[in-house]
């Protein structure tokens, strides 16, 4: 069965964004890069709300975003392969191939989305992530941790919510960044 992975960057303090929205400290350098595409070829479907299905669009919709480097083409290519699901109340179309709205986040249309996919689903977005950790559909936590500490913003993980985990692996790279994988503990 298809796993339903949240994959976040991360502060050192914990959040995705710092007050104003930006997440400009986490882009990763190609190493970093290399490592997150190595990891999304098991995914066939991202998950995402409205603001950061906005943001990734731009991997179809902006073809210099592929031009920054030969690892920006290559996630480039594995996105547009990948199905997308967006999660909006307020969305009326969308600007990706293989894209489908849902007008709510919920068991049944996650459930849906799994029985359809063909690898690994992931959600990408605090927001998003916070109602899947509410009813307990994560499988896996993959948290790129970056060196910084931002002070405030948009907070990983939700408050009110408990998910035993186990450790999986571990990467550092030599700008400081760490990637950590979790994997829910057997209930």
């Amino acid at each position: 069965m298809s796993r339903i992975v949240y994959s976040v960057m991360s502060s050192l303090d914990g959040y995705n964004t710092d007050a104003e929205g930006d997440f400009s400290w986490a882009f990763p350098p190609e190493p970093v890069v290399a490592s997150l595409i190595a990891d999304a070829q098991s995914v066939s479907t991202y998950l995402y709300g409205r603001r950061m299905y906005e943001t990734m669009a731009g991997w179809e919709t902006d073809p210099t975003w592929a031009e920054g480097s030969p690892e920006s083409a290559n996630f480039a290519e594995l996105w547009q392969r990948a199905d997308k699901v967006v999660f909006s109340r307020t969305l009326t179309e969308v600007s990706t191939q293989r894209t489908r709205l849902e007008p709510e986040f919920t068991v049944e249309a996650l459930e849906r989305a799994r029985a359809e996919a063909t690898g690994d689903l992931t959600i990408e977005g605090p927001t998003l992530a916070a109602e899947a950790f509410r009813l307990g559909l994560i499988d896996v936590v993959e948290v790129l941790v970056c060196p910084v500490i931002i002070g405030g913003g948009l907070r990983v993980f939700p408050d009110g919510v408990r998910l035993d985990l186990n450790l999986t692996r571990e990467k550092r790279f030599e700008n400081g960044m760490v990637q950590l994988t979790y994997e829910r503990r057997n209930q």
